[in-house]
């Protein structure tokens, strides 16, 4: 394997459209989603070991979720764990990851990936990445990977691009990025869909270290500034206590917003490799293996008589019994049962705000 190519993993997020399995103490990256017996994170790190060293994946997380990331990955290193004192959003904790980085090897190429995606073709997932990782390395680049839409989507981002390169360097599946749009309507979103010119955003990247902190140096000089004064301390016992202070200097802000929509040198490379951002229990439900009913039943002793479309995931240890029910998310945990139709799955975030400000944090 190249010791020029590492990893960056983001696994700070809290996954509050999975409640009430997803929980601030455990939030999903760290659950069996899927029901393979391994979490999201484990598969994401054994996915992309396939093809950066083990020693050169580090993982961002907050604070609270750093013993979570050490039992599910014995096989990291404890100093590859990045721990987050407060959630800063995307920017900070990509350019935290890249100054350690270039403390480390000043000429690495970095992939930028969550912990929680679902990729259903992971072969062509790494050549597209490796493909990316090669592009990088010849050019001052910015790289996204964008995923061709299979339907008007309004609950993901979008990349409109230039039409396909005709230079014979430059690979067919790869082109300018013109703009990113945060979320459409529905009506927007037919026409991105209609007009061939958008692709889902993956919220996968790849650059240089050297090309990614250039960027930060001209479009985020505040947080570039910021992390700058902790040179000769990443990598060294005084880090901790540095980043402290750098988090607390630094804005909220998404690495979308504050570079890729701002930086000129940005390009996209396209590919279907069954991708899904799991953003939902539709999204789950989307995905995983269905009865003759469309149901996705997860759990042991559950008998349906006319149930069409619906998810369930219930504890092994209980029989459920379901009857003349359609299009329903049916949840429950040891403390929490949830039904939800599956139309209002957006919704439950709004739910969870709602049991806060009720309840407390007791079922959070």
């Amino acid at each position: 394997m190249d010791k020029d190519n590492y990893c960056v993993i983001m696994a700070g997020g809290v996954g509050s459209r999975f409640w009430p399995m997803s929980r601030a103490k455990r939030p999903k990256q760290f659950l069996d989603i899927l029901g393979t017996g391994h979490t999201l994170l484990e598969i994401t790190f054994d996915r992309l070991r396939k093809i950066v060293p083990t020693e050169n994946i580090l993982i961002v997380t907050n604070r609270d979720y750093g013993t979570l990331v050490s039992e599910q990955l014995p096989d990291l290193p404890q100093e590859n764990i990045l721990l987050e004192p407060s959630r800063r959003n995307t920017a900070p904790c990509i350019a935290y990851a890249s100054f350690k980085i270039k403390e480390r090897n000043p000429e690495a190429r970095m992939i930028v990936a969550p912990s929680d995606h679902l990729i259903l073709k992971e072969d062509k997932f790494l050549k597209v990445v490796q493909d990316g990782l090669k592009f990088v390395t010849d050019e001052k680049a910015l790289l996204t990977i964008g995923i061709p839409p299979s339907r008007p989507e309004t609950g993901y981002g979008y990349i409109q691009a230039n039409g396909p390169s005709k230079s014979p360097r430059t690979r067919a599946n790869l082109r300018k990025v013109k703009t990113f749009t945060e979320k459409p309507d529905l009506k927007l979103a037919k026409i991105f869909y209609e007009s061939g010119e958008f692709f889902w955003n993956s919220g996968i990247f790849i650059w240089s270290v050297s090309t990614i902190l250039d960027s930060f140096n001209r479009h985020q000089p505040e947080i570039h500034s910021v992390f700058t004064e902790g040179e000769g301390k990443y990598n060294t016992g005084e880090e901790e206590s540095f980043i402290d202070y750098a988090y607390a200097e630094c804005k909220n802000i998404s690495i979308d917003y504050g570079i890729m929509e701002k930086a000129e040198n940005v390009f996209v490379i396209t590919s279907d490799f069954g991708w899904s951002d799991l953003g939902t229990w539709g999204s789950l439900h989307d995905h995983l293996k269905k009865d003759r009913k469309k149901n996705v039943v997860v759990g042991k002793d559950i008998l349906t008589y006319d149930v069409q479309g619906c998810l369930v995931n219930v504890p092994e240890d209980k029989l459920v019994v379901l009857q003349g029910l359609e299009n329903l998310i049916i949840v429950e945990t040891n403390d929490v049962l949830l039904v939800c139709r599956m139309e209002d799955e957006q919704k439950i975030r709004n739910i969870v705000n709602d049991v806060r400000i009720q309840q407390g944090d007791k079922y959070i």
